[in-house]
């Protein structure tokens, strides 16, 4: 099987952090952050992942993730094509026709992607992964007028978003945009015609956006040693 990880984010936000890598190559307990997704995805069965890159970046991404496993095929853009555009474009490279993962290249996710497989070979045309929604701001619980306590960023109950991660068959791939986003066009169509599955995900999430992002995730790597837990 093959993954397609978008990885054209430049690591604006993350300033000195990124010692001038791209984003999804920026280091986290010694190794790129990508590196840990391509472990992820060789332990569901990828052995080819194609990258979505910036025009000129192909060999370092190649050089960087190679040897971990799947065979990595960087793919530049020669412009922008943003997310939609960006999967379309690299999964022109693809060897194979049928499902493939595409994902995110910036996040760390234990998501069990084998569920997501499960969910598309039912009839699905593409599966997504969400995760419940949080509120960006304490919550204050009231009786009446009276305060009866306080939650700190609680999950939203009955609200889900989209992380990032999916499963995508053929059909739902020659749908993407050329150029945009899938999930403002693609996905909604796919919804309005019951196509579209979703997987509910609980666990780790983390988007490494910003300096305290890093080091959020540089914390869960040292409190956990191994992770990624490979799929027996």
């Amino acid at each position: 099987m093959e993954a397609i990880i978008l990885a054209g984010g430049k690591a604006e936000r993350l300033g000195d952090a990124a010692a001038g890598r791209p984003k999804a190559l920026v280091e986290i307990a010694g190794r790129p952050l990508a590196a840990y997704q391509v472990e992820q995805l060789a332990a569901a069965g990828v052995d080819r992942v194609i990258v979505s890159c910036a025009a000129g970046q192909e060999d370092v991404f190649e050089a960087a993730l190679g040897g971990i496993g799947p065979e990595i095929v960087a793919v530049g853009e020669p412009e922008p094509l943003g997310r939609g555009g960006g999967i379309r474009f690299a999964a022109a490279s693809r060897r194979e026709s049928g499902d493939v993962f595409a994902l995110n290249g910036d996040e760390l996710v234990d998501v069990e992607l084998e569920q997501l497989l499960v969910l598309q070979r039912n009839g699905a045309a593409a599966t997504i992964t969400v995760v419940p929604l949080r509120s960006p701001f304490g919550v204050v619980d009231l009786d009446g007028d009276v305060v009866t306590g306080f939650r700190e960023a609680p999950q939203l109950e009955g609200r889900w978003v989209s992380c990032g991660i999916y499963v995508l068959g053929d059909e739902a791939l020659s749908r993407f945009p050329e150029r945009g986003d899938h999930e403002t066009t693609t996905f909604p169509e796919l919804a309005s015609e019951g196509r579209l599955r979703a997987h509910r995900h609980d666990g780790l999430w983390l988007t490494v956006n910003t300096p305290k992002d890093l080091r959020v995730a540089e914390e869960h790597l040292a409190a956990n040693p191994g992770w990624p837990v490979r799929s027996g």
